[in-house]
């Protein structure tokens, strides 16, 4: 039985959100929403995703904190992160999303292709 992979969208702006999950679900995946890094964390937990896609200016516990608690997590651990960010600044700080244990990161404005292929390499598919 094949299902189709579930993405945690981690995303404070509705609008961006709305246009995430939307362009996952035409891309053959499952979502599951949070707008800040500790609804996050609990979806994350309740439902293990396959992979997250999450903006790194998050309320609450901002991007980087959210994937470092996941990586300390057993139950959270392995999952795949494509981090997505409005500050290209963050791409000259390697050191700190590897840290924070993020897969890729990509820069916005990108077009849902390029995410949906993201995370697909990401899931080895």
């Amino acid at each position: 039985m094949s299902q189709e992979p579930l993405i945690l969208i981690v995303e404070d702006d509705i609008g961006t959100r709305v246009f995430y999950r939307d362009a996952l679900s035409q891309a053959g995946f499952r979502t599951v929403e949070a707008h800040n890094g500790y609804q996050a964390l609990e979806k994350a937990q309740a439902s293990t995703p396959n992979a997250v896609l999450t903006d790194l200016a998050v309320p609450g516990l901002d991007g980087f904190e959210f994937c470092r608690a996941l990586r300390q997590s057993p139950h959270t651990r392995a999952i795949p992160i494509l981090a997505i960010t409005g500050h290209s600044g963050y791409l000259e700080e390697p050191d700190r999303i590897r840290d924070a244990g993020i897969s890729h990161v990509l820069v916005k404005p990108c077009s849902a292709d390029v995410i949906a292929e993201h995370l697909r390499r990401l899931l080895g598919q």
